[in-house]
């Protein structure tokens, strides 16, 4: 047999295994090396292919494509700085736990360390922020090689998924020619008699459940306790807020709810949610007045810093964080007790086990109405010129039920957090808060797009600015998205930081006002612009957006240290009416 009908026999093997193993999704960054992989993925009848130009962008792309659909995405590129351009996706999906199956092309060995041209090292590139790594053979098609080739594609789709997902590595050497041979009889099948496709079958991976014995020792711990509380912290297990809302009523404890909990929106019960708790925990005072006997987390730890400090105040509470497999997430070093088991069946054993435990109806009543002293504040009043918590605040009600919010780091996400309350649409809110880089938004919210679902982008104008190559995946494939762009001309989140203190060094190290008008941006890609002068500009346009195709980019613009200050006021007022009534 000779080269080109190996090579293609090889990849066609491996690419076949990957789609049987169930993903339907490739993210291909074009180069040569990577030829035989790029040309069959394409070819392969149960893949769709997006071909992103931009490594950096395809990979969170890729995120944003993989958090949207809850399983793994492929990622082909070539070898060289290509493969590097995939690391800070990688570090994301990594610490956010999102399945990715990465496969850089490579030089075949002989290649290697000699001084051929875009030959790096690309052995374990990406350290230990990958699950598993593993160096493909040079392209054989033998029966044995071609069983090799499907074990290891169906291995890889597995381990990204396996216990905590996210992302492998298989590193593909070939050699020239590198073309594959498409009018070969039967690419995809495996050669040899009694050959199949699926060369193993994970499909019986079990999920955790606490025995019966740790249930009844958890439930024996919690018995004497009167003021508990459930947090639900970033996490995208469907149903869970069904079943967390429902032990929540039962035993009449609150729950504060991480908006990328997806616990705030749906039809659940929420009664028991408590979404402003960022904002009457910034006080000390308020803090000292809420000490909880019991604290059991679900999912990451939220977003609000004040709810960190609660926590680190609270180091007298059994706390306990419940993971789906394993993880250390407990940044605050307080004794925790680790419970490694399913949430959604955690809940239904609780509400079976300890259905009987009631907890102190004081305590859920406070929470509950300092909540609705927060709320009020939060969600009243309007302006002269938009502030950015109610362009969010706008956003939230306007975006239609079925959607998906992609928020960025820094300010954006804390908006979200402040000015998201309760609802009965079901609003997906997502946000790439496993390193909390700004790197990557756009990206990632046009690889949530690529789904079908509507994807509403809110952006700084620095975030927005790093990832620009992001928005030509919205033109190349006419995604439907709006971009809601909060420009306060620099880094808004550090105004509220010690270093805005630093009158000397400030703007150019902190503030960096990037003094950009991106409307040209916006054209350059085919998008729509407009910018919103007033509140109900803002709300007429995003309406519009949502029943148009394609890209539309909403700007507001805002000044950083008046939108310091007015969040500042709201929290103030905030503060004194819950110390006048309760202290």
């Amino acid at each position: 047999m000779e080269h080109t009908e190996i090579l293609t026999r090889y990849t066609a093997n491996f690419v076949d295994e990957i789609a049987e193993s169930g993903v339907t999704d490739v993210v291909i960054s074009p180069g040569s090396r990577s030829t035989p992989l790029a040309l069959l993925f394409t070819e392969h009848p149960s893949i769709k292919e997006w071909i992103i130009i931009d490594e950096r962008s395809a990979a969170f792309f890729a995120l944003g494509l993989a958090k949207q659909t809850k399983r793994a995405v492929a990622l082909v590129c070539t070898s060289g700085t290509a493969a590097a351009n995939y690391f800070p996706a990688i570090v994301e999906a990594h610490y956010s736990r999102v399945p990715l199956v990465i496969i850089t092309a490579d030089r075949p060995h002989e290649l290697r360390d000699v001084g051929a041209p875009q030959a790096i090292e690309q052995i374990k590139l990406y350290g230990d922020y990958v699950k598993w790594f593993h160096e493909m053979a040079i392209p054989e098609a033998t029966p044995e090689m071609l069983s090799y080739v499907r074990n290891k594609a169906s291995r890889a789709v597995y381990m990204a998924h396996e216990g905590n997902g996210g992302p492998v590595h298989l590193n593909f050497p070939v050699r020239e020619p590198l073309m594959p041979d498409f009018s070969l009889d039967k690419i995809w099948e495996p050669l040899g008699t009694g050959a199949t496709k699926s060369r193993s079958n994970f499909e019986f991976d079990g999920t955790k459940r606490l025995s019966y014995l740790q249930l009844k020792e958890l439930v024996k711990n919690l018995r004497n306790k009167e003021k508990g509380l459930i947090v639900c912290g970033p996490q995208i297990e469907d149903d869970f807020a069904e079943a967390v809302t429902s032990l929540a009523a039962e035993w009449g404890v609150p729950i504060l709810a991480d908006p990328l909990s997806q616990v705030r929106g749906g039809l659940h019960p929420k009664a028991n949610i408590i979404e402003g708790y960022d904002a009457f925990l910034r006080n000390k005072d308020v803090r000292d007045m809420l000490k909880a006997d019991f604290i059991i987390r679900f999912g990451a730890m939220p977003v609000s810093k004040a709810y960190l400090f609660y926590l680190k105040e609270n180091k007298q509470a059994l706390q306990f964080v419940v993971e789906n497999n394993t993880g250390y997430r407990e940044p605050t070093g307080n004794p925790t007790e680790y419970l490694f088991a399913n949430p959604i069946e955690l809940c239904d054993d609780l509400l079976a086990e300890a259905g009987d435990l009631k907890f102190d109806k004081e305590w859920l009543e406070t929470w509950q109405d300092m909540n609705r002293v927060a709320k009020r504040h939060l969600t009243s009043g309007t302006e002269e010129e938009i502030t950015e918590g109610e362009a969010v605040r706008a956003l939230l009600e306007t975006t239609p039920d079925e959607s998906t919010v992609y928020a960025a780091n820094s300010m954006p996400i804390r908006d979200v957090d402040s000015f998201m309350m309760t609802t009965e649409k079901h609003i997906e809110v997502l946000a790439n808060r496993g390193a909390n880089g700004i790197d990557g938004l756009l990206s990632s919210g046009m690889g949530a797009a690529s789904t079908g679902k509507p994807v509403t982008i809110v952006a700084g104008d620095l975030s927005f600015y790093h990832d620009m190559n992001g928005l030509l995946s919205a033109k190349h494939y006419n995604l439907n998205v709006t971009i809601l762009l909060i420009n306060n001309n620099g880094g808004g989140i550090f105004s509220f930081l010690p270093q805005a203190n630093n009158n000397k060094h400030f703007e150019a190290l902190f503030g960096t006002p990037l003094d950009i008008d991106f409307r040209n941006s916006v054209f350059m890609y085919g998008g729509k612009y407009a910018w919103a002068k007033t509140m109900d500009d803002l709300t007429s346009l995003l309406e519009t957006s949502y029943t148009s195709e394609g890209l539309h980019v909403i700007e507001v613009r805002t000044d950083r240290t008046e939108n310091a200050e007015w969040h500042r006021s709201i929290w103030q007022a905030i503060e004194e009416e819950i110390l006048e009534r309760w202290s």
